[in-house]
């Protein structure tokens, strides 16, 4: 799953550095200590000195301890206590609160989830009420932007002990026998689900775990509510691909859309195909591939299974990825169900995919993709070695043709060059013709006027000595 994590809700300052000049940790060692110092650090509640202190919880009745017409107050009662929210970046304020709060999201869990008849039609504004008010925040940037899932460990919700039993609760809720679509549609709505589908970016996992089994729910139990969720899920997709290069609940959602995409009906709609082509193909080329290739596969491979079809796009396309990421691509071929769908249209698809594999086994820069290829040659070659016979002598007449055409062109061009040479010197020559006639017009043209000058003079002398 993709774990370029974000930091849970809000950002610390940081002390100034005493000796700034110094410099003697790697980097490896500054995150190791930057995360003992913040991975239990996250909260949706600032922590200021000026924030007023919480309303405290005091403890209620038991909700099994209390008559069957007592009950429905009680359990409202119960759910507006649980709005109240605290600030666990203080760990020594208002503990008898916290835990009288924990306490009863526990029992609400029990209650919803062994009671029948309790959820009755004025329950469903408090419920949602509740459950908005304790996971709904915005999602602050991280504070460790060069965030190595390999190496560094996730910043984790310091408000779970509450937050947990909150998803708990809601679940509950949802798969409860007695829960009412037709009615919660009224507060389960297109806002509810765009800000559960943007707490997908959660880094702590736990969060994003909940948030996958409840979208499950959601989505298998509002009808109305499915083309929302699709379409919402594609842009935060394209978002992801083209600009941020960063969310963190990526193999959370391609989980979630294995499933959608196994149930879609068939023949498949021009949107289901457009998901595939512009956001699934172009998630192999996005960053941290390696952290969902295995969901993203899978979902290709649901296409596939669908509408066989689609081999040819899809492996055409694993085919031509000149990409760092085509060595992911590639293992398409080691699926089984493809191989045997490639096998069983091995005339139609060879001849598709041999031109781009041939060439990359003679280009490619990385030596690993070009040892994938040879493998999916050879397979290529054990299905069908007549037909890649065929097609490899094709292809070579094909480079000499090309290199034929190359050589054409490069002759064309040099003779070109030698017509645009002797037209530029021939340009030359005819200047300086030009040049030279006009020179010698002027001279002669100087000459006649001085004959002329010489001639009036001596007239007007003789005609002044008279």
């Amino acid at each position: 799953m993709s774990q370029s994590f974000v930091k849970g809700s809000i950002s610390i300052s940081r002390p100034p550095c005493v000796f700034p000049h110094l410099n003697g940790f790697t980097r490896k060692s500054v995150r190791k200590a930057q995360r003992q110092r913040i991975c239990q650090g996250s909260s949706q509640f600032a922590a200021s000195s000026s924030r007023p202190a919480a309303p405290g919880v005091s403890a209620l009745p038991q909700l099994k301890d209390a008559s069957s017409t007592q009950q429905h107050e009680l359990f409202m009662q119960k759910l507006q206590q649980c709005c109240v929210l605290f600030d666990f970046y203080d760990t020594v304020t208002d503990l008898k609160s916290k835990e009288t709060k924990r306490a009863i999201l526990s029992e609400l869990v029990d209650y919803v989830s062994t009671n029948r008849g309790v959820l009755v039609e004025p329950v469903y504004p408090e419920i949602t009420t509740m459950v908005c008010t304790n996971i709904f925040r915005t999602l602050p940037p991280s504070e460790n932007p060069d965030f190595d899932p390999e190496e560094d460990e996730p910043t984790l919700e310091a408000s779970w002990p509450h937050m947990q039993l909150v998803y708990e609760f809601f679940l509950r809720f949802l798969e409860n026998p007695d829960f009412q679509p037709s009615t919660a549609k009224r507060y389960i709505d297109q806002k509810f689900v765009l800000q559960l589908l943007e707490l997908f970016d959660s880094e702590d996992p736990r969060e994003r775990e909940f948030l996958k089994t409840i979208l499950h729910r959601v989505y298998g139990k509002f009808l109305g509510l499915r083309g929302c969720v699709r379409k919402q899920i594609n842009n935060i997709f394209l978002r992801f691909i083209y600009e941020t290069e960063h969310f963190n609940g990526v193999a959370e959602f391609l989980e979630i859309l294995g499933s959608i995409i196994n149930g879609f009906a068939l023949p498949l709609k021009a949107e289901h195909k457009q998901f595939l082509m512009k956001i699934l193909i172009p998630l192999h080329t996005a960053k941290g591939l390696a952290l969902f290739h295995a969901q993203l596969a899978y979902c290709v491979v649901q296409f596939i299974e669908k509408d066989p079809t689609l081999t040819e796009v899809v492996l055409l396309t694993s085919a031509s990825h000149y990409t760092p990421h085509t060595e992911r691509a590639l293992y398409f071929w080691n699926n089984e169900y493809i191989l045997s769908l490639i096998e069983e249209n091995n005339a139609k698809i060879l001849p598709i995919m041999f031109g781009n594999l041939y060439r990359i086994s003679k280009e490619h820069w990385n030596p690993t993709i070009v040892a994938l290829v040879y493998n999916v040659l050879k397979t290529l070659m054990e299905m069908n070695g007549k037909l890649f016979d065929e097609l490899t002598a094709s292809d070579k007449s094909d480079r000499q043709r090309e290199k034929k055409k190359e050589q054409e062109r490069e002759e064309l061009w040099r003779k070109l060059d030698e017509l645009r040479l002797q037209e530029r010197i021939a340009i030359q020559n005819n200047r300086h013709e030009i040049q030279f006639t006009y020179s010698n017009n002027n001279h002669l043209h100087d000459k006649d006027e001085n004959t002329a000058a010489a001639v009036t003079d001596r007239i007007e002398s003789d005609t002044w000595a008279k």
